[in-house]
């Protein structure tokens, strides 16, 4: 029997998340009996189901690595893809946010309280944030501070009033503090000008001080009462704080990358065409459509009924590829920001507790559109790692190769010195064949501009 540990939940008392014959499970320990107990009986559990706030689970009857720890064993609906916070942009966090908060005031209905709020419990489960960690309730204990209030506002306030108020890019502290940015830090960035707004005074700035002031202090959290109602109002003010915060992007190189580009209407067409064809062929379960830009070919295999994880680099497009995906009901796409060129790596405990790009793959089938070119003429990345990379995350490969007198690629030697002299057809096709079975090359229409479709040489199994 070969089990092992979700990497992400060994820091949990109240269970383990384990894989067993390949399946997913959560242990429920002993510990846990009674808030579970009440948890299930009290209409908690079924009431944030049918409302779509929490994964659905079944009891199960199986052995459970630590047996004489164990009062139940649960086997919770998989999630398609795992995203993390610091991959989402604005209002994916906003959403997550707010369906967090909607899970506490749904609690406090039931006589319970999320006794955390890790954004990293929360996930996008087609198109629609849900909670994971069926093991984030506690009985409310009236008068009780709520014990998650500094980590949600770490996790999610701070990260979104970084982004409204200074610099979308302050986001990627979500990567270096995985227990939520120090509110010390975001009371330092924010201007001035915000102290002066009620909200923020009271959850960032005040609240920043007094960690500050106790941080070295024990403090008698039964001196300190809080009522239902003074409950309710905190969480109410985060709601509407939350609520108000926008992200105004700003025009960014390829916010308007289909708006400026060289393909007249005919060569559009026939590309689009060309990778339907090839998605045909393959017919794959899911897609990672690498330098997505708004997700507009994304959606050629959405449409197919494909899981397309819509991946790009500007926040800007990412951020009009949710809006989107949300006000067409788009739930086959889940657009996330990544840079290529520095993916997400495995970090927390042992570089285990998120896993990397790479450990969540491998995908049935990459996109590569109008992509190589950044990556090897921007960032000096040759073919040969290129191809060994995407050989690493896919099995089956759809990529565009342009050559270097086209307008974008002479864009961006515009202002460097050519130096590529191996960037041409006849080295990409080359140093690809070293991993990928070139099944299909196709000349897109009225353009210069080629289309592959690979297949690779190792192809992964389940």
């Amino acid at each position: 029997m070969n089990n092992w540990y979700s990497s992400g939940s060994f820091r949990d008392p109240s269970g383990n998340v384990f894989s067993q014959d390949g399946l997913l499970y959560r242990q429920v320990n002993n510990s846990y009996k009674d808030n579970y107990d009440q948890f299930i009986e009290s209409g908690l559990f079924n009431t944030l189901i049918e409302n779509g706030l929490l994964i659905p689970h079944k009891e199960v009857n199986i052995p459970s690595p630590f047996p004489s720890q164990t009062y139940k064993v649960i086997k919770p609906e998989l999630i398609p893809f795992i995203s993390y916070p610091y991959e989402w942009c604005f209002s994916q966090l906003k959403e997550a946010a707010l369906t967090t908060l909607k899970i506490q005031k749904t609690c406090l209905s039931f006589g319970m309280s999320l006794k955390d709020c890790s954004a990293y419990n929360i996930q996008f489960n087609y198109g629609k944030p849900v909670m994971i960690d069926t093991l984030s309730f506690e009985k409310y204990d009236e008068g009780k501070p709520w014990v998650a209030y500094k980590q949600f506002c770490q996790q999610f306030l701070a990260p979104l009033v970084l982004t409204n108020y200074r610099d979308f890019r302050l986001n990627h502290l979500l990567r270096v503090y995985l227990d939520g940015i120090p509110l010390d830090l975001v009371s330092s960035l924010l201007p001035s000008y915000t102290y002066l707004n009620f909200s923020l005074l009271s959850h960032i700035h005040l609240h920043a001080r007094s960690q500050q002031r106790y941080s070295k202090k024990t403090i008698d959290t039964k001196r300190y009462k809080v009522n239902r109602q003074s409950l309710l109002g905190i969480i109410e003010s985060l709601e509407s704080t939350t609520r108000k915060l926008e992200w105004k992007s700003q025009k960014t190189e390829w916010s308007d990358y289909y708006t400026d580009t060289n393909y007249s209407a005919q060569a559009f067409e026939h590309k689009k065409k060309v990778i339907a064809d090839f998605l045909n062929k393959i017919n794959p379960k899911t897609v990672w459509d690498l330098g997505a830009n708004v997700g507009l070919f994304s959606r050629l295999a959405s449409d197919k009924g494909i899981l397309t994880i819509s991946f790009d680099n500007d926040p800007a497009a990412v951020e009009t590829n949710y809006i989107e995906c949300a006000n067409k009901g788009e739930t086959n796409i889940l657009p996330l920001i990544l840079d290529l060129t520095n993916p997400s790596p495995g970090i927390g405990w042992g570089n285990k507790e998120r896993l990397s790009l790479v450990e969540r793959g491998p995908t049935d089938c990459v996109l590569a559109l109008a992509l190589i070119h950044h990556i090897a003429i921007s960032n000096n990345v040759p073919f040969s790692r290129i191809a060994e990379f995407f050989s690493e995350i896919c099995n089956s490969l759809i990529i565009e190769f342009i050559p270097k007198n086209d307008s974008q690629i002479q864009r961006l030697l515009a202002t460097r010195e050519d130096i590529f002299s191996d960037y041409n057809l006849q080295c990409f096709k080359r140093e690809f064949s070293k991993f990928f079975k070139i099944e299909g090359s196709i000349d897109i229409e009225d353009s210069q501009r080629n289309l592959f479709l690979m297949r690779n040489i190792t192809p992964y199994t389940d």
